[in-house]
């Protein structure tokens, strides 16, 4: 869709980063899609396979706690698990998410 063309063209850096250790299966062998549409919502990055969804909040998200947890609930109502992680964690520990993301999917 448009939105998600728009999405990705304008991710942020901390996107650009994992995006770069995700993609072609370079985590564990996972296949990972970014900016993957669940209507009504649009997630950063999941791995279908595993039903492991990765989502990345910039501080704008501070203000958004209760619309996180609505879309949270609706999410792992459909079978996932979303892990969050602020923009800041993988800009200042990419190993240290990338760790973590690889012990949910195994």
């Amino acid at each position: 869709s448009s939105t998600r063309r728009t999405l990705r063209r304008n991710q942020t850096d901390a996107e650009t980063i994992l995006w770069r250790h995700l993609r072609n299966r370079q985590l564990g062998g996972f296949k990972f899609r970014r900016q993957h549409s669940f209507a009504p919502y649009i997630v950063d990055f999941v791995c279908i396979e595993k039903l492991l969804i990765v989502e990345l909040d910039g501080g704008q998200h501070a203000v958004a706690v209760e619309a996180d947890e609505r879309r949270t609930k609706f999410l792992e109502q459909k079978g996932f698990r979303v892990i969050r992680f602020w923009n800041n964690e993988i800009l200042g520990n990419t190993e240290a998410a990338l760790e973590r993301i690889l012990e949910l999917l195994n």
